[in-house]
């Protein structure tokens, strides 16, 4: 049985709207491409041809790749995110106890974590700490430069 994949909504749609993409607008862009490459003859030193087929064959495992993800997706509902403890779904401000620096962080299943825009995944250091906890709560975090303690200032809900 293949592991289910934890998603926000917005995860979901957003995985959702890459596989339509892909599916209904790439894959011609490309059949295109091998068309018009094809027509320039010699295939054996054809590299706009090599070059499509390339693109094509990326498309297609990213095609298989979202529908096998979307096929063992379970979407958080949105409603039941509680603000009293940390899940994947919630938003948690957190500072590190020995600095004025205060992070914010949503949690989010690993297939949708972007630490550059704030997602960190359940599975992290810092997102496996988090779980379970509630406001108040100073989190130890085992990191490559150390252990850091972080004090839970607040949790809601995107």
């Amino acid at each position: 049985m293949e592991k289910k994949i934890v998603l926000t909504n917005e995860g979901f749609q957003k995985f959702e709207k890459e596989l339509e993409e892909l599916k209904s607008v790439k894959r011609k862009e490309v059949a295109a491409k091998i068309k018009v490459a094809l027509s320039f003859g010699d295939l054996s030193e054809n590299s706009e041809y090599d070059e499509a087929k390339n693109e094509q064959a990326m498309i297609e495992a990213r095609i298989v790749q979202l529908e096998t993800m979307l096929r063992n997706v379970q979407v958080i509902n949105e409603a039941e995110i509680s603000t009293d403890v940390i899940n994947i779904g919630s938003v948690v401000s957190i500072k590190e106890v020995d600095s004025d620096e205060i992070e914010t962080y949503h949690i989010v299943g690993s297939s949708e974590a972007n630490p550059l825009d704030g997602k960190i995944s359940d599975e992290s250091p810092i997102g496996k700490a988090l779980i379970s906890h509630k406001t108040g709560d100073i989190v130890e975090v085992e990191t490559p430069s150390g252990l850091i303690k972080f004090k839970i200032i607040s949790i809601f809900k995107k």
